[in-house]
């Protein structure tokens, strides 16, 4: 049988209240003074003897202290993961910020360690609410909040924006201690500088164009309002989800984006078919200008060497007439008889005096079986002599 030292000092307390309350009761004394009664002193006598009974010794008492405190300061040993920063406190002030890897801190309640997630892209939502495990982005997964959706632009009309805001965190310090709600917050100035970025714009712009501006300017408006309230967070990205005008009117702003679109799609193709043949003119213009000139250079050149030319026979002929003027001749003839298609008629000098030559005409065609006039050769050819060409000479 195994006793409890706790359990048997909690039965004597219970004796003793027991014995103190019959006293009163009485109100008589016990005889073995102090109110315990004799059956206390007999439990006492009888636990004295059993020797297992008795308090623990000190120095078990010392060991089970240093184990207690050995765990206790091994409780300070912490990990902090590569996605995370560690920002430990010193009763309750902030004291040092750690990098991935083990660590080690004061345990509690001296220091106590955080670990944000600072490389987490953290997301808010403003004028709808994603739907669904998968968190899609299309519209027709989406709820609308119109309360938050809907904002006034620069031309006093009425459009609900839907967008989402991406962020990280920055600061890890001013992200934990500066504000309580981050997510909250980043919504709201998001939504506020959303708001005021809007109402510089026109609706026109808004559908249509310009939301690539609208994004820029909310992002860097958004980070001076985080910057300025001291939030620690980085923001990423602005995206507009959604920008409709309301159910109202929106099939007459349809029509108008369809036609500013139409508009912009004409535009292009204008410009398309101007940039295709502005290109092709300007080299047709390049090619004719070119053959001008090349007709021109050919021109001059070919006047240049027939005047060359004809100084240089100018000045064989100034000195040898005769037989420059008849090696010009012979040329001339050697020219005309060597052309294609021309007919010849040779007679020698004796039949040539002695009849009259009669130039066929008129002949008929071979080939069409019809009667053409010929070209005339109009020249009476003689067959040429040595004797006749050293007379000339």
């Amino acid at each position: 049988m195994n006793w409890d030292w706790d359990k048997l000092q909690e039965k004597r307390q219970r004796q003793n209240w027991g014995n103190n309350n019959q006293n009163n009761n009485d109100d008589e004394p016990s005889p073995q003074g102090g109110g315990k009664g004799p059956d206390y002193d007999k439990l006492s006598d009888a636990l004295k003897r059993i020797p297992h009974l008795s308090a623990p010794k000190g120095g078990k008492v010392k060991w089970i202290l240093l184990a207690l405190v050995a765990v206790w300061l091994l409780s300070g040993i912490y990990i902090v993961n590569p996605d995370e920063e560690g920002v430990v406190l010193r009763f309750g002030k902030y004291d040092r910020t750690v990098g991935a890897g083990p660590h080690y801190a004061l345990p509690f309640p001296i220091e106590t360690v955080y670990k944000p997630k600072v490389t987490q892209v953290q997301r808010v939502e403003v004028g709808f609410r994603s739907v669904g495990q998968g968190r899609t982005f299309q519209q027709g997964a989406n709820r609308s909040l119109p309360e938050e959706a809907a904002m006034l632009t620069g031309d006093e009309n009425i459009v609900n924006v839907q967008f989402s805001v991406q962020y990280q965190i920055k600061n890890p310090v001013e992200y934990l201690f500066n504000v309580t709600d981050q997510a909250a917050v980043v919504k709201n100035a998001a939504e506020a500088a959303m708001r005021e970025v809007i109402g510089n714009s026109l609706i026109d712009s808004a559908l249509t164009d310009g939301k690539l501006q609208i994004q820029n300017e909310t992002t860097h408006l958004l980070q001076e309002i985080l910057d300025r309230y001291k939030v620690g967070v980085r923001v990423i990205a602005v995206q507009l989800q959604d920008v409709h005008p309301p159910k109202e009117v929106s099939d007459a702003f349809k029509d108008v984006a369809s036609a500013r679109e139409d508009k912009s799609r004409f535009i292009n193709e204008a410009e398309a078919y101007r940039n295709e043949i502005i290109p092709q003119a300007r080299g047709m213009a390049a090619q004719v200008e070119n053959e001008a000139q090349a007709y021109k250079e050919t021109r001059i050149r070919n006047a240049e060497g027939e005047a060359n030319r004809f100084l240089a026979l100018l000045k064989e002929y100034e000195q040898a007439k005769d037989v420059t003027k008849q090696r010009m001749y012979l040329e001339a003839m050697e020219e005309i008889l060597s052309r294609p298609g021309m007919e010849k008629l040779i007679l020698p000098k004796e039949a040539a005096d002695r009849v009259l030559p009669l130039l066929p005409l008129m002949q008929s065609s071979p080939s069409a079986g019809k009667i053409e006039p010929q070209q005339p050769s109009g020249t009476r050819l003689q067959e040429p002599t040595l004797s006749g060409l050293r007379g000339n000479k």
